[in-house]
């Protein structure tokens, strides 16, 4: 059992650490649940467990992919408790004011700004265990090593998932391309 004074050393060192890896925590959780509430109560499960557990975090570890393998194993356990109850009823078609459905987060806004809504829409319509892969790689900027251990897989697995993911997004975005003059045909 740890003392007053380890708890507290504990305290300061997750607070000192953990928000530094907010913005990333988010953005994935938004590419799994696809909604900006169901991802902001994933990060804040996320959070409060790793809190939770850290003293059980060994201090010389990757603590993003501690983090990482935290959000991917609550939003399973989310999942499976959810599936088996009520569904729930898609109102995304629903047209809402733009005060009702600003999603403005780091990832969005750089689709936005940079490629427009067709880009992000393709984006967001890829799978979960690709969008992960393409997110940690193409926009985090993390190796395929990197990639495996935040997800627990193996790096064939991050590099099939790259792959998929990315031929996913040029046969969606083929048409974007050609009326850009990007590519012919």
């Amino acid at each position: 059992m740890c003392s007053n004074q380890n708890m507290g050393d504990q305290e300061n060192e997750f607070a000192r650490i953990a928000p530094g890896y907010m913005d990333s925590v988010y953005s994935m959780a938004l590419g799994m649940t696809k909604d900006a509430t169901e991802a902001e109560d994933l990060v804040q499960d996320t959070y409060l467990r790793a809190f939770r557990f850290f003293d059980k975090f060994q201090r010389d570890t990757n603590f993003r992919a501690w983090l990482f393998k935290i959000l991917r194993n609550t939003y399973i356990n989310k999942y499976r408790r959810e599936s088996r109850g009520p569904r729930m009823v898609d109102i995304s078609g629903i047209q809402m004011s733009s005060e009702v459905t600003s999603d403005s987060t780091p990832e969005n806004d750089i689709f936005s700004k940079l490629l427009g809504d067709d880009v992000t829409d393709a984006m967001n319509s890829l799978p979960t265990r690709f969008y992960t892969a393409v997110v940690l790689s193409d926009l985090e900027g993390l190796s395929y090593k990197e990639i495996a251990e935040e997800l627990d897989i193996p790096i064939g697995t991050v590099m099939s998932r790259l792959y998929r993911g990315r031929k996913l997004l040029r046969d969606r975005l083929h048409e974007y391309a050609r009326k850009r003059g990007y590519v012919r045909g």
